[in-house]
């Protein structure tokens, strides 16, 4: 009698257990040999007194139901639970890849490419006090006054001076040189909301020194401001889009509407605006942000009856960021002009975040998150997925300016209450600043100067 390992009962439920045999029998042949010679028990008594082989073990129908249903929940709701656990990562967009077919790929505006391995959204913050600010308040006059906390009060200058430090690599300087050479007879636009126009406003005050007082201005159009630097036949845009679609909150002046509504495939409403941008950095993320789900009209503002859906916002978030795709795919030669997309810019209206005192929000906070893996309750993570779904499946080359993590470090750098005010403050507002505290924009010079400095390094260095 030829004897099998102790384990072999073992062997065989894990090929068999749903049923299908995992490996080949390579070894049939041999093993009909071995049963042919095999004694066989001629009777019931002879069956008892020889040696017998391990019965193939079976699952009982209770068990191998009570598996398949664990299976089912764990494939259906693995990511809430381990969303519910902290443990969920979100899935980033793929980074562009360096090669076609094994030959190197050009990018329009290249001149190198960032060391092999180096993540440039990856790293700290560390005080420099020798390159830091890169301008100063007083001196770039395109600065909104809801973003010139020194002239609105704002007592530290400390948040001024924390230089962004990639690990196992540096990022490229800034050269307002080159980035203006590069510009020369082009178009470089942002679209999106009150944040991409700060990023918008970052990039003229880096620039505008090198250009003479008469060979500049700055001119608004509705929803369009344009920056002009004549000398350079050159242009720096912004264009007021908050949901990238038509939506009816797009008025660049009156658009504080707490009933969003976005109207679905309406993106050439202000694609129109875009055409000919040889650089697009789009932003949109904030404006989405009014609940678990979003209205989305199928039909056109005009019409008398409107038809509106209310969908889950990540789902009415992917319809924007495809309708973005197309736009480009149809409007901006890949061989001739680079697209980026910023991720959310987080806001700190939630102490308890960052284990401060409950109640509080950015207010009188002047010193960074030290916790690299923090993550505030103000991003979500749903919708990073979605940016890393469309984006990593798309073939279109769109640059990823993954922001979030390292802004979410600096609650020390928003407006807060240094800042122009719309309105008049009441009683019960100025007795509690956190009240009206800014918790979404940012102070210039500031974070956003290091946003435009990964942009740079991702323009020339992909």
């Amino acid at each position: 009698m030829i004897s099998l390992p102790p384990n072999a009962y073992k062997i065989s439920i894990s090929i068999h257990i749903f049923g299908t045999r995992l490996f080949p029998d390579t070894n049939k042949k041999e093993k009909e040999k071995e049963t042919t010679n095999m004694v066989k028990p001629s009777s019931p008594v002879s069956s008892l007194s020889a040696p017998s082989l391990p019965r193939k073990a079976r699952l009982s129908p209770y068990l191998l139901t009570l598996l398949m249903f664990i299976l089912f929940v764990a494939v259906l709701y693995g990511e809430d639970f381990m969303c519910i656990f902290g443990q969920l990562e979100p899935r980033l967009p793929r980074p562009l890849s360096r090669t076609t077919e094994g030959k190197e790929k050009k990018y329009p505006f290249a001149v190198g490419k960032t060391p092999e391995g180096c993540d440039v959204f990856s790293g700290r913050w560390v005080r420099d006090e020798t390159s830091r600010p890169p301008y100063e308040e007083w001196e770039c006059p395109y600065i909104q006054p809801q973003l010139t906390c020194q002239e609105h009060g704002r007592p530290d200058k400390d948040y001024q001076f924390w230089r962004w430090q990639p690990h196992g690599c540096d990022l490229p300087s800034f050269n307002a040189t080159m980035m203006l050479e590069t510009l020369r007879g082009k178009r470089m636009m942002y679209v999106g909301d009150s944040l991409n126009r700060g990023m918008y406003v970052s990039m003229v005050c880096l620039l505008h020194r090198l250009i003479p007082d008469d060979q500049k201005s700055m001119e608004t159009f509705d929803s369009l401001t344009v920056f002009t630097a004549k000398e350079y036949n050159a242009t720096i845009e912004f264009y007021w889009a908050p949901f990238l679609l038509e939506s009816n909150s797009d008025d660049a002046i009156v658009h504080r509407i707490s009933d969003r509504i976005v109207r679905k495939g309406s993106i050439n409403k202000h694609g129109k605006h875009w055409k000919g941008v040889d650089i697009i950095v789009f932003n949109t993320y904030l404006w989405w942000m009014t609940g678990l789900k979003m209205k989305i009209l199928q039909g056109s503002f005009d019409d008398e009856e409107k038809v509106i859906a209310e969908v889950p916002t990540e789902d009415a978030y992917r319809m924007a960021m495809k309708s973005m795709l197309r736009w480009v795919k149809r409007n901006m030669d890949r061989k001739k002009t680079r697209v980026f997309f910023t991720s959310m810019s987080p806001t700190h209206a939630k102490s308890i975040d960052w284990a401060g005192e409950p109640g509080k929000n950015c207010y009188n906070e002047t010193t960074l998150i030290e916790d690299p893996n923090y993550w505030g309750s103000d991003c979500r993570r749903s919708i990073m997925e979605v940016i890393g779904e469309v984006l990593g499946k798309s073939k279109i080359p769109v640059s990823f300016l993954n922001i979030t993590q390292l802004s979410s470090y600096r609650k020390d750098a928003h407006t807060s209450i240094y800042k122009k005010q719309w309105s008049p403050l009441t009683k019960e507002q100025l007795a509690n600043p956190v009240s009206y505290a800014d918790c979404v924009h940012w102070c210039l010079p500031g974070l956003q100067d290091t946003w435009n400095e990964l942009l740079f390094a991702k323009l020339f260095y992909p």
